[in-house]
Order: C-alpha cells, then sequence, then structure tokens
C-alpha cells in the first residue's frame, strides 16, 4: 500500500574539524570551527547526508534538495501528501512559497519577535493570570495570521504560550497545514525531535571523522557513516521485532551485536568464523542472522 503521507524532517548539525582542512569556517553559534552537514530523514529514514561549509545559512540548498526529493517520491507515489517540517533555521521566505507553488505541506518554528508577542498578547495574558492564580503550570493554544517584511503574503502561525515560576515562554511555529492548533503542535511539530536522536546516531557511527584535508573525502566518510547507519535501520526493522533490542539505537546494537571477538580459520575451500562461545547475546545473534537469511 502506498503512503498516504510523507513527513520530511530537515536539521543541520555541527561537525568538528581535526586541522585546516578544505572548508573549514569558525561557526559563532556552535563556537568552534566546525562543518554544518544538512540531514533529511523520513521516520528513521535517512534520506540526505550532504556535508556544507559552516560559514552558510542553516537553509542553504534546502529548497534544491527538497525539489529533488518531492519529484522522486511523487514519481513513486503520485498522491502522496508530503510535509516539510524543520526547525526556525528554516523558515525561509522562498522556502515557504516553494512549497505554496508545489503543493507541499510545511509546518516550521518561526523564530521569536516583538511582533509575534503582540499578536500573541492575549494567550499570553491568559497563561499568566491563570499561573498566578493557581500556582501550576499553564499552557495555552492560539493561532492568528502574519506576514514577515520578506513574506509576499500573511500565514498562518500557531502560538504555545507557557508560564511558570520561571516566566513566560511562547513558541511559534508557521503551517498551511489544516488542523487544531494544539494537535497540529503536539503531534506533528514536536514529533521532530525524535530526528535529533536520528542524527546522534550518525556520530554513534564515526559521522564526526571528518579528517580528510580535502573536501570530497569528507563528504564520502559522511555518506559512509549514512550506510553503516541505513544497514543497522534495516536489522533493527527486519531482525530485531519483538527483541529487547527492538528500539535500541545503532550504537548499541553495535555494541550488543556486532562487537563480538571472533577467529577466522581460512582454507583451500571455505572461510570460518568462529564466534566467542561467551558472547552474552548470542542467542540474540542467533535469532537475527536466522532472521536475515530467511528474508
Amino acid at each position: 500500500m502506498p503512503p498516504e503521507e510523507i513527513v520530511l524532517d530537515f536539521d543541520a548539525t555541527d561537525v568538528p574539524v581535526h586541522g585546516r582542512q578544505e572548508g573549514r569556517f569558525f561557526h559563532g553559534y556552535y563556537d568552534h570551527h566546525c562543518f554544518l552537514p544538512l540531514y533529511v530523514f523520513c521516520g528513521e529514514q535517512l534520506l540526505v547526508a550532504y556535508l556544507r561549509p559552516s560559514k552558510i545559512d542553516a537553509a542553504k540548498h534546502s529548497w534544491a534538495i527538497l525539489a529533488l526529493l518531492v519529484r522522486r517520491l511523487r514519481q513513486v507515489w503520485p498522491r502522496v501528501r508530503i510535509v516539510l517540517r524543520a526547525d526556525s533555521g528554516f523558515c525561509r521566505p522562498q522556502l515557504l512559497a516553494w512549497c505554496e507553488r508545489h503543493g507541499v505541506g510545511y509546518i516550521l518554528g518561526l523564530a521569536k519577535n516583538p511582533r509575534l508577542a503582540a499578536l500573541a498578547e492575549p494567550w499570553l495574558a491568559d497563561a499568566k493570570a491563570g499561573f498566578a492564580e493557581t500556582g501550576e503550570k499553564q499552557r495555552r493554544f492560539g493561532e492568528f495570521r502574519y506576514a514577515a517584511k520578506t513574506w509576499s503574503a500573511e500565514r498562518r502561525v500557531i502560538a504555545r504560550v507557557e508560564h511558570d515560576r520561571l516566566g513566560t515562554n511562547p513558541r511559534y511555529v508557521v503551517t498551511n497545514l489544516a488542523g487544531p492548533p494544539e494537535a497540529l503542535y503536539k503531534e506533528i511539530y514536536c514529533a521532530r525531535g525524535d530526528m535529533e536522536n536520528r542524527i546522534k546516531e550518525q556520530f554513534e557511527l564515526f559521522a564526526d571523522r571528518t579528517s580528510c584535508h580535502k573536501w570530497w573525502p569528507n563528504q564520502f566518510r559522511l555518506l559512509l557513516a549514512g550506510l553503516a547507519y541505513s544497514l543497522l535501520t534495516a536489522v533493527r526493522r527486519l531482525g530485531l521485532t519483538g527483541t529487547e533490542l527492538a528500539r535500541a539505537q545503532a550504537g548499541t546494537i553495535r555494541l550488543k551485536l556486532l562487537k563480538i571477538g571472533a577467529v577466522i580459520w581460512r582454507n583451500t575451500r571455505r572461510i570460518r568464523f568462529c564466534l566467542s562461545s561467551a558472547c552474552p547475546d548470542k542467542d540474540l545473534f542467533a535469532i537475527v542472522a536466522q532472521r536475515l537469511t530467511a528474508g
């Protein structure tokens, strides 16, 4: 069955450099010299691992990559709904306009500013009054139309307002999706937090070993880490379902399932791998091996 909806998660992260490498620049937010790769995930599936220098905007080239992904996905599933999800670093007018022209949904973080605070004042005041009355943390959701100076039109903005003993904490997202504000924020936008775990898994598989002097070998190393992640994702999906490692991260699978002491025997006819009988997870290893070979 073809999927009804595909959510594409975009995010950038820092990869530290190891010397005076090509594309080495200082990044003020991360406070060190680094690369700024772009990752795109669909659920647990890695779609893009694109190495970039850190002197660029976090959203650089994101619309071009989105266009390529949308074109390919619609070739396979012409009727699928595609949604772009990302933080405020990707809220750029060109990207929003492209999504609207091509029928792509989006739900993106929106950086705070005084104008947004003024538009959200009814919910800010209500949350503050609720906390003053009960002494308990208050949360409110609202929506309004808003257009930044660089936008070509007003767009729907959802405000999530919290107030507790530390004060008021508003968050904003811009979206063209239909639905109640609270459901869109909690069930769709907040789910992007899982992507951060997927990015951490890349570093568990050595995506940060971009220590070559030349640029393209480092891009290749990033792709190798992504390939390793894709293989372990397949092992998790096909071999570990229903086991204690069914939801384990890539580093845990590598540590418990793959790092096993072994002796290799080779003669003219065959090569034998003799794994340690003292492996604490040998029964699980046997189950996974059987499932993968049967599939």
